[in-house]
């Protein structure tokens, strides 16, 4: 009579396979989330003159956090841009308005800001990211004083409380 073969000696061929499709899975949904960047992720600003003339002042701000039509309208009020004057000559503020219209939330920017910008009217959208309705949603928790802390000051200071920020991550 011939011995039996325990019934794990008969899934042992099969282990490999499955533990390799277990880690192409693994893999596929890690390299997704990587490229996707979370739900938090706006692809950080990648020209040069934009982010030598933006980042200047303040941290400059990935195009796909607003829709076409407020970059032109921002772009166009240079003179007072927030309380300051943002002016560069022309042949800049053209570059940078392309640029910033070419990668907005509702044109080239679509693939990351969708949640940032549902509901968002577009022909109204508002010039400051920080009176995004899912903006608002997100920091509703934060209390009124922490904005005042001299290590914060304004609500437009992301990099006070989102240290990768400059990447594009705002999820911590």
């Amino acid at each position: 009579m011939k011995p039996m073969k325990p019934m794990n000696a008969i899934a042992l061929p099969y282990r490999p396979i499955a533990l390799g499709l277990l880690a192409i899975a693994f893999s596929a949904l890690v390299f997704q989330r990587a490229q996707a960047g979370g739900s938090h992720y706006f692809p950080p600003v990648g020209d040069p003159v934009v982010k030598e003339e933006c980042g200047s002042c303040h941290l400059a701000f990935p195009a796909s956090m607003l829709p076409a039509s407020s970059w032109k309208r921002m772009m166009g009020e240079l003179t007072n841009h927030f309380g300051d004057d943002a002016s560069v000559d022309p042949a800049t503020a053209r570059h940078i308005t392309n640029y910033l219209v070419s990668n907005a939330g509702d044109t080239g920017g679509q693939r990351y800001s969708d949640k940032l910008l549902r509901g968002t009217s577009t022909s109204k959208a508002p010039l400051r990211i920080t009176e995004l309705d899912r903006w608002v949603k997100e920091h509703r928790e934060v209390p009124a004083w922490e904005w005042q802390h001299k290590e914060v000051r304004s609500k437009a200071n992301c990099l006070a409380c989102h240290a990768g920020a400059e990447r594009g991550y705002y999820d911590d």
